[in-house]
């Protein structure tokens, strides 16, 4: 059976813990990590939090080794080994997928630890790009027990499947205080 496609996809941060939370995409409800600082309206680099907002879900990439091609309706990419993503407030190219090597500072997306795997690259700071607004909040596969993020919204692997085959390029996530 085709899942309708959800126009909203909310994260609630948990009162319990501000490093944890939920989302729910239409009746699919999963358990989530969010930043080490929980969430924040006044994001800025390195902080640790995950931006309060209403944001576009740009695009999705996927390790092409580490499994089958996701099923989606976002426009998808495959990670290669020599792309990065800079976090350098110096760099011209702040706040986007680079090319590697770099000798700014840069995030590799080709990561030894899986959580790279499947990414959906979330338009935080992107229209226009602020630099020390923060950059690559991503949604993202989450560490065991999950552990908090550097600011981005993560969830377990078996989950992030099923929530990309609801998703297409009109949906928004919205991440709540």
């Amino acid at each position: 059976m085709k899942q309708s496609r959800v126009n909203v996809i909310r994260v609630f941060r948990s009162p319990l813990d501000h490093r944890r939370g939920r989302l729910q995409a239409g009746n699919l409800v999963i358990p989530c990590a969010l930043g080490r600082s929980g969430t924040s309206h006044s994001k800025r680099e390195g902080d640790g939090a995950s931006p309060v907002g209403r944001f576009k879900i740009l695009q999705a990439f996927y390790r092409a080794d580490h499994g089958p091609r996701p099923r989606t309706g976002l426009p998808l990419k495959a990670i290669c080994p020599n792309e990065g993503w800079s976090d350098d407030v110096r760099d011209r190219r702040y706040n986007r997928l680079v090319p590697l090597p770099r000798s700014t500072s840069h995030e590799k997306m080709w990561r030894d630890d899986h959580l790279y795997d499947v990414v959906l690259d979330i338009a935080w700071n992107r229209g226009p790009i602020i630099k020390g607004r923060g950059s690559a909040i991503f949604l993202h596969l989450a560490r065991p027990g999950f552990l908090p993020t550097e600011g981005c919204v993560a969830v377990e692997r078996r989950m992030i499947r099923r929530l990309l085959e609801r998703i297409g390029p009109n949906t928004r996530i919205e991440i709540l205080g």
